[in-house]
């Protein structure tokens, strides 16, 4: 095996012994840097220990690798035949461990690291020399590699890079299809397909005076939550962790990420921070385990899980959630709504929402038949299966058509436990949109964006941004001296106000109930977002301060006609 590697002209003897060790401890290095990759995938999801030494040693040999074969490239080239696609794979597998290690730990700061090797990548032109060769196997991890950048760069929102990559996959893909006549064309395309109309759901282009497209993050900035203040009697609750689900069919989705679910991880998240500027010198391409310590809550993706999946993962979160911390669990899932009335009004008689199924759904609902309402049942997250987790304090937030089966929750055990609730029925001149998102997770992701898609408005100036920003700052502010003043309100949300993630989910709620409202096309009760247990109305939502907020918002967008300020006339 060893001499098969060997590359050099002449008898193996020829070959100086520091040169053979070189090639054989490269070997060496490789293999065991794949077995150690593959191993990756039979590690459980789920937990926060069990698969950390293991990352940590397979980390090790690919930082090893990396540098070995750095520094012993021209004895590589000679008499291995390292080739430049190879280089690039090793760098595409470093990429991928960073990515994975921030979807296991949150950590945003690891998308940079993975950005950094992928962008070498394509700036080293590593790849290059393998469309010359008649191996498709190799264009194939060309491709793999392109959408990976291309996910990695979606969430650290480099949209411009994103379009050019798009660009460039498409080009890639046309080729690969022209020379190799393969069965996976049809998928390529469909990650196209996919990518462009995931990139098309930004609901809002933002210009500047130049006309040139601003991309702003929606990521937790410092400064970017109201303080807390003096006098202000919270709980010391922490969020911890968080289950992301997302189950709606027909929405634009990614690499298994849906819109919504794409946007409330990053609603969950703090800005990232460049792992380089802080352990090493710009420019250099060097693997780095270790970032700063920052509090993220540690998050679960969950695409169209099954009920079996979703619960082992709650179970899991449930079993490790530290003490004095809270499990946050978001639901982005179609409704399922029982058949004929109930004689009992229990946790399991007004449906829920759909776990994975291959069932037909009907205009986006799950429709039961009575034959099928015993199986059916079983693929139904209904508000009493979450009754056994509310043993420690739960933050819940369900945007479904169905979200209102879950105001019918029972506390059983005195720990805080809120549901923010989505509208099951939106305005006709909105129900086209659902597709590109759900208006409700947009306010929680990005008020503004929410504000200005009810309004119907796709683009405007960075300078009027800047100011409706500004002004919602002080919206913000208000809203959180109404929720720790009030003496109505329930204590579960000043528990988890000293929360900065939950005291902003908490508040931008409390806009988007205020918000919707005021619009004159939200006339129907089921078109407002709800809560459990209720905010008060009258001093909260209904507030004559916050609807004057939203009026003068609206005023400095131009759109105050499409909304009704006959309400304050009431006060």
């Amino acid at each position: 095996m060893q001499s098969a590697a060997m590359t050099g002209v002449g008898a193996e003897d020829d070959i100086p012994l520091c040169e053979r060790k070189t090639v054989t401890d490269f070997c060496y290095l490789l293999d065991k840097s794949k077995q150690l990759f593959n191993g990756l995938r039979d590690l459980p999801q789920y937990g926060h220990k069990q698969w950390q030494s293991y990352f940590g040693r397979t980390f090790d040999i690919y930082t090893k690798l990396w540098k070995f074969q750095q520094q012993h490239r021209q004895v590589l080239d000679n008499r291995y035949g390292l080739k430049r696609w190879q280089i690039g794979e090793v760098a595409s597998k470093i990429g991928q461990l960073y990515y994975h290690y921030y979807l296991r730990t949150s950590e945003t700061s690891y998308l940079n690291e993975a950005f950094s090797f992928y962008s070498a990548i394509r700036q080293r032109s590593y790849y290059h020399q393998v469309n010359k060769e008649d191996r498709p196997e190799l264009v194939v991890k060309k491709l793999r590699y392109y959408a990976r950048f291309i996910v990695v760069c979606l969430l650290l929102n480099k949209m411009d890079l994103v379009k050019v990559l798009v660009k460039e996959l498409s080009e890639e893909i046309e080729d690969y299809t022209q020379r190799f006549n393969t069965e996976d064309q049809l998928e390529w395309n469909l990650v196209l397909q996919e990518v462009a109309a995931f990139v098309e759901a930004d609901p809002l282009m933002l210009l500047n005076d130049d006309n040139a497209v601003v991309v702003i993050s929606n990521r937790l900035q410092e400064g970017g939550v109201p303080p807390l203040e003096q006098g202000m009697v919270v709980g010391q609750l922490t969020l911890a962790d968080a289950l992301i689900v997302g189950n709606c069919n027909n929405q634009v989705k990614f690499s298994e990420l849906t819109i919504d679910m794409f946007r409330m991880l990053q609603a969950l998240e703090r800005e990232p921070v460049n792992l380089a500027t802080q352990s090493s010198k710009p420019g250099t391409l060097e693997p780095n385990e270790k970032p700063a310590k920052r509090e993220n809550p540690h998050k679960y993706l969950l695409y169209k899980p099954t009920f079996s999946q979703l619960y082992t993962f709650l179970s899991a979160s449930f079993k490790e959630l530290p003490a004095n911390s809270v499990l946050l669990v978001y639901l982005s899932a179609t409704g399922v709504f029982p058949t004929g009335r109930s004689e009992s009004e229990g946790p399991y008689d007004f449906g829920g929402v759909l776990t994975n199924t291959n069932r037909d759904v009907v205009n986006g609902e799950m429709v039961q038949k009575r034959s099928q309402k015993l199986k059916c049942a079983n693929d139904i997250l209904h508000p009493g299966d979450l009754f056994s987790f509310t043993r420690k304090p739960l933050f819940i937030i369900v945007d479904s058509s169905n979200s209102t089966a879950y105001k019918n929750f029972s506390n059983l055990f005195g720990q805080p436990l809120v549901c923010l609730l989505s509208p099951t029925v939106y305005p006709k001149s909105m129900q086209d949109q659902c597709q590109r998102g759900s208006l409700f997770t947009l306010f929680l992701y990005n008020p503004l964006m929410g504000f200005l898609s009810v309004c119907g408005l796709s683009s405007m100036r960075y300078g009027l941004w800047e100011k409706a920003q500004e002004l919602l700052r002080k919206v913000f502010h208000d809203i959180g001296q109404m929720i720790t003043s009030s003496r109505v309100i329930d204590q579960a949300y000043l528990q988890f106000y000293g929360d900065e993630f939950l005291r902003l989910l908490m508040i931008r709620f409390v806009f988007c109930c205020t918000t919707l409202r005021l619009h004159k096309l939200f006339r129907e009760a089921r078109s407002f977002p709800e809560s459990y247990p209720p905010l008060p109305k009258q001093e909260m939502v209904e507030s004559s301060l916050l609807q004057k907020h939203v009026l003068e918002l609206a005023a400095m967008l131009d759109v105050q006609n499409l909304f009704s300020d006959d309400m304050l006339d009431n006060y």
